[in-house]
């Protein structure tokens, strides 16, 4: 006498029309936009999977599936180890409304009987386990951490603003981090510059940097540039990267790095602070505003001192520059809303956010529409102003 799950999963089949993995490849061959999910486990995923597949595990599927496929009449096949999870979930895909569902006979392991290709991801060194939450968001996913893993971002200064961005950048798997900064530890550094140990005090912020990095995340590539940040080194170094985070505290540094970005359209993802005060903004080139834009001038030192003079509050660049690593992996990734053209600042003592509009000015020297950046980036004048610090 056949089981009572014998008899649920007889029921179930006689729901769901059940395809063979022939039928699956000659999908994939002809390109013709049929959606393959894969309700599978994580330590099954590790061992390989179809390459075109999103990946839904069967315990979120009715959470997960209206946002991943919000065309109910879309073909959708659904496969598991071995046919028996993928019929059940393409039950509960039909008592969900979809009305194209049909489950893959055999699973994964007859597709590899049968030959036919699959993907083995880059799991030797950790990156499956490590970037297994990323791979669950739709919007990121394994092609995405792909992207992040190919990346390139330089940070200008390994301080406040640029020991939570380097942190969360080299978590996520950003393939290569350039810091650019000319100072050493010290111990007033250490309230706020996360990256940076009370034993690494005396030594160059890019080799203490450097060493936690590669202790997070042994994945990233870190590039270290221990020098200032000049007219004769900028361009060289820049244009090398896909984007830029601008976490320097001086105003000769922020026109030079927002001329250079402008010139080689890299986009430039700003942050500064002042004691409890923080504003942030992302400038993409030909897309909106450049720095020069929002601010044509310099503000006159006295109105400006240095983190040194003023002082900040600690976990202040903490907010900012983990914004700044927020909106870099949301370009990386051609997602979401960036801050382009937006200006968002940050109260802490009031815990307040507010955002401003930020236009192109069509007369800006830098990106206006009759603006010669090289030769705005040639008359630029340098000198020991220029000295790179690191709030």
């Amino acid at each position: 006498m056949p089981s009572q799950w014998d008899s649920l999963l007889t029921q179930t089949r006689a729901k769901v029309k059940e395809v063979e993995p022939s039928e699956v490849r000659a999908h994939l061959d002809a390109a013709d936009g049929v959606a393959i999910l894969d309700v599978r486990e994580q330590d099954e995923m590790e061992q390989g999977h179809l390459s075109s597949a999103t990946w839904i595990p069967r315990g979120f599927l009715e959470m997960r599936a209206e946002k991943q496929f919000p065309d109910k009449s879309a073909k959708i096949i659904v496969y598991c180890a071995g046919g028996v999870r993928s019929v059940m979930a393409a039950d509960t895909l039909q008592a969900l409304g979809y009305q194209n569902v049909e489950s893959m006979r055999g699973g994964f392991n007859g597709w590899k009987g049968a030959g036919f290709p699959f993907v083995v991801p880059e799991s030797g060194n950790g990156k499956m386990s490590r970037y297994m939450r990323h791979f669950r968001i739709p919007e990121v996913g394994e092609a995405g951490q792909k992207k992040l893993l190919a990346s390139k971002v330089l940070l200008i200064g390994a301080g406040g603003l640029g020991s939570p961005a380097a942190l969360y950048l080299a978590a996520a798997g950003v393939g290569t981090l350039g810091l650019v900064d000319s100072d050493q530890v010290d111990y007033t550094n250490l309230q706020r510059q996360i990256l940076h140990k009370t034993r690494n005090v005396g030594i160059p912020k890019t080799q203490s940097a450097r060493e936690m990095l590669y202790d997070l995340n042994p994945d990233v590539k870190v590039e270290a540039y221990q020098t200032r940040l000049d007219r004769d080194n900028a361009e060289e170094i820049v244009k090398g990267y896909d984007l830029v985070v601008d976490g320097c505290d001086n105003f000769v540094t922020r026109y030079l790095v927002n001329d250079i970005c402008v010139k080689y359209r890299v986009p430039n993802v700003y942050a500064s602070i002042f004691r409890f005060d923080g504003q942030a903004t992302v400038f993409v080139p030909k897309q909106g505003p450049c720095y020069r834009c929002l601010y044509p001038e310099p503000t006159p030192a006295a109105l400006a001192p240095s983190c040194e003079e003023a002082g900040v509050l600690g976990v202040l660049p903490g907010v900012m520059g983990t914004l700044q690593a927020t909106e870099a992996i949301k370009l990386l990734l051609g997602i979401g809303r960036s801050l382009a053209g937006r200006l968002l600042t940050y109260d802490a003592l009031e815990e307040r956010f507010r955002e401003f509009k930020v236009a192109r000015d069509p007369g800006c020297v830098a990106c206006g529409d009759q603006a010669d950046i090289d030769e705005v980036i040639r008359r630029f004048e340098i000198g020991e102003a220029c000295a790179l610090a690191t709030h």
